[in-house]
């Protein structure tokens, strides 16, 4: 049965010190797999805990067991070599915002919490499950209804394409249709399982497309961004209609990137909003709209009247509080254009979409989402 979760969240969470440690100790051969385990476990387990005393509807592993938040896609394959790390992505941007510099390095200065830099170099094998850890794990342990978060399959596969390397073995095209045919048997795999909701992650519809520094970018490379979108909505609808037939709820959260308190990307979604809203196969939009950096809720009017809209009002980036008078005013003016029974609330994006986290503390963040659950308690009851 498909569920409205007023309280959401899109989905990473803030690594514990002890899973920190033991990611980077693992990384110098000080522990064994086995004492990993052990370890992302009692963490989940902590942060279990954490969502139910703060009343979220849906509860995540907080993707403690990735790197990243698309690295479950890396982890599962073979076919990858080293690469040099590269700060400024050909496909996305630099960092941006007071804390670009500490985003920019830290793969640098974390390497052993982070993971080496790597991409296709060969043909790739899938060799385990993309979430088969996480799934197992949420079945037995979820206190409610869980959600699995998996990357879009261009989302992933820009992170491990490289130039010179990559394009020798497959072209764009066909490497990410690679992916998306993985992420269609692993969401068959977690429906199984007993997954009530999967969820989407992208980059590329509005980090790529609605960036006019990106967008001109890709015009003077010969790309079309029209032609783009249409490509990307096609290979995510052939993942989400998987999870469609489950008959699970099924979202998307478009981001404009989110490491160490920075971002990538700015700009309103009515650039991609017609068919991008009105195409994808979803329940749900998860859309970021913490600061002016989103654009107005204008691009909203072109919602289809049968989804449901995740305001990402409130900041995973920065620690304060926003009141809750502000948010009430603000899902009110949202409500001008998709009806207030269609709309939810949640942070704008994960609190750790990589696994140094943004730069908040472990009480902030459970201060964040317990902000969630009252605004939503006190506007949808």
């Amino acid at each position: 049965m498909k569920g409205i979760y007023r309280a959401d969240h899109v989905g990473s969470l803030l690594r514990p010190p002890e899973l920190l440690q033991a990611r980077n100790d693992f990384s110098e051969g000080k522990i064994s797999r086995e004492r990993l385990v052990e370890i992302e476990d009692a963490s989940v387990l902590k942060a279990l805990d954490l969502q139910k005393q703060a009343g979220i509807s849906v509860f995540t592993e907080g993707e403690y067991r990735r790197s990243g938040w698309s690295t479950a896609v890396r982890d599962a394959i073979e076919g990858l070599v080293p690469v040099e790390a590269n700060p400024t992505s050909a496909i996305l941007g630099q960092w941006q915002g007071p804390h670009a510099e500490e985003a920019t390095n830290v793969l640098r200065t974390s390497p052993g919490v982070m993971g080496a830099p790597m991409a296709v170099g060969e043909p790739i094998r899938q060799v385990r499950r993309i979430a088969g850890a996480e799934g197992a794990f949420l079945a037995a342990h979820s206190p409610g209804p869980w959600k699995m978060t998996i990357p879009g399959a261009l989302s992933a596969g820009g992170q491990l394409y490289r130039a010179g390397i990559t394009d020798k073995v497959y072209t764009r095209a066909e490497f990410g249709e690679g992916i998306a045919g993985m992420l269609k048997r692993e969401v068959e795999a977690l429906i199984a399982e007993g997954c009530s909701y999967i969820q989407l992650d992208s980059l590329h519809y509005v980090e790529r497309l609605t960036y006019d520094v990106i967008r001109e970018r890709m015009i003077a490379d010969g790309e079309d961004p029209d032609r783009y979108l249409d490509e990307l909505i096609a290979i995510d609808n052939a993942v989400l209609d998987v999870a469609q037939a489950g008959g699970v709820t099924v979202g998307m959260h478009m981001c404009r990137g989110n490491n160490r308190s920075a971002w990538h990307a700015e700009g309103s979604y009515e650039g991609i909003a017609e068919k991008a809203f009105q195409q994808l196969h979803v329940d749900r939009f998860l859309l970021e709209y913490d600061t002016g950096r989103a654009g107005g809720f204008e691009p909203l009017r072109f919602m289809p009247k049968d989804r449901m809209v995740v305001l990402g009002l409130i900041s995973s980036k920065e620690p304060a509080l926003e009141s809750v008078d502000d948010l009430r005013r603000r899902i009110d003016e949202a409500a001008k254009y998709v009806p207030m029974e269609n709309l939810a609330i949640s942070p704008q994006c994960g609190f750790a979409s990589t696994a140094m986290g943004n730069l908040l503390t472990w009480d902030e963040m459970r201060r964040k989402l317990e902000l969630v659950v009252e605004t939503a308690q006190k506007v949808w009851g």
